[in-house]
């Protein structure tokens, strides 16, 4: 079991890396929060500053697993482009602004509590309403006021976690889910036909309360968006590419070029590791800031001045891209053993293949791709806590001996993989 955190455990100059390097990881609030007594009292204080009340909404696309096995990935990234466009530019509209940066098809608003209830709910109708119309993919949205820590450009705490993983995992395709905080907002004769979901799991329900679906209601009809420039992870001719196959999807030939100028074959390590479970929220939410902070720290010293191969640390995850198996492969049991050493354990996932790499406007960078979908299936679905994995595409590229082959089905994808 890993013990209190503090600054022995880390880099001495960790903590005056610059901010391209390290993103959205805010470590002048973790070294803060190391050298105090790191008590629930000290958690408050830290956050006192950063507390925000409103609206978080929360959204994710439905059905895109079977979508990714029929589809190329720059013809789903055309896709997933269409909803995040309407979801921002709708928002935006009504005073609402981004969380985050929008690199996968899940977003994130935040709307001031100066918003009538009302106006929010009838916005995230006219949202669907024009999602249905226009794009290709359903899109469930979940809605909840209250108080939230608003932090790197991050919206943190028990709530704003609990109606995201809502809106991530118990929606469906065109489904708007509303807390009963923004009920209770709601005008006594609102017009809104609300449905209570008694299937959700209980502690989401003791986080925020009940939650209700909306069936109906009035729309804006008037409303315009402001602005479809939602926070794109991409860089602009990226961008300005992938507009103009949004209007040529059938263009083979466009695709191919498209391909080829941006697509790069690498190999994927997906780390994952394990932190302590905390009850008290706010005293998790530091030692998980912290937990990133380590994982960024490994990471660097031992990728040293091949920097270009960290893509990204979030929360316990770690994502590096390599041009050869065996470095990939040295790299990912090294990273194993340096946690090993803290009392950390973590599992891998590694396969190859065609990836997209951008830079984000922080400049630091994310990745898309199959590569990183079957990683992550492998160690984060299945995977057990100290174990690495290796996918078929590396079976005749690696060393398997010491391997052992398993198989299983997940999200209907059938994967074989090698375990070791």
């Amino acid at each position: 079991m890993i013990g209190k955190l503090s600054k022995k455990r880390y880099s001495t100059n960790l903590f005056d890396v610059t901010q391209d390097i390290i993103g959205a990881l805010p470590l002048k609030l973790v070294e803060q929060w190391l050298s105090s007594d790191q008590t629930y009292d000290d958690a408050l204080k830290l956050l006192e500053s950063h507390q925000v009340q409103g609206y978080s909404v929360s959204s994710d696309s439905v059905g895109l697993t079977k979508l990714c096995q029929q589809k190329g990935l720059l013809e789903i990234l055309a896709i997933i482009n269409q909803p995040k466009k309407i979801v921002y530019g709708y928002g935006k509209a009504i005073a609402g602004e981004s969380v985050g940066i929008w690199a996968a098809d899940n977003t994130q608003m935040f709307y001031p509590d100066t918003i009538d209830a009302a106006t929010l709910v009838s916005t995230l109708l006219t949202i669907q309403d024009e999602i249905s119309k226009s794009c290709q993919i359903k899109i469930g949205m979940g809605a909840h006021y209250g108080n939230f820590y608003q932090i790197s450009g991050g919206l943190y705490g028990v709530e704003a976690d609990a109606i995201e993983e809502i809106a991530e995992n118990h929606t469906n395709g065109g489904e708007i889910l509303i807390s009963q905080t923004i009920c209770d907002r709601l005008p006594k004769n609102h017009n809104f036909i609300l449905e209570q979901r008694h299937d959700l799991p209980q502690d989401l329900i003791s986080e925020i309360g009940n939650i209700y679906r909306v069936l109906d209601g009035a729309r804006l009809e008037q409303l315009q968006p402001v602005d479809q420039r939602y926070p794109i992870p991409y860089s602009e001719d990226f961008y300005a590419d992938l507009l103009v196959y949004e209007t040529r999807l059938a263009d083979q030939d466009f695709a191919n070029y498209l391909t080829h100028k941006y697509m790069q074959q690498k190999v994927v390590v997906l780390i994952e590791s394990k932190s302590e479970a905390e009850d008290i929220h706010e005293i998790a939410m530091f030692n998980q800031l912290s937990f990133s902070a380590l994982m960024k720290d490994i990471g660097l010293k031992l990728i040293d001045f091949q920097r270009e191969s960290e893509i990204k640390v979030i929360s316990s995850l770690g994502i590096y891209a390599f041009d050869e198996v065996t470095t990939a492969i040295s790299f990912a049991k090294t990273f194993r053993q340096e946690l090993a050493k803290q009392d950390i354990t973590c599992r891998i996932g590694i396969d190859q293949g065609e990836v997209l790499i951008f830079k984000l406007a922080i400049g630091t960078k994310d990745i898309a791709g199959m590569p990183v979908n079957i990683a992550s299936k492998m160690a984060q679905d299945k995977g057990e806590f100290g174990k690495l994995y290796l996918s078929t595409a590396l079976k005749n590229l690696a060393d398997m001996s010491g391997f052992k082959e398993i198989k299983y089905t997940i999200s209907g994808v059938e994967i074989t993989a090698y375990e070791g």
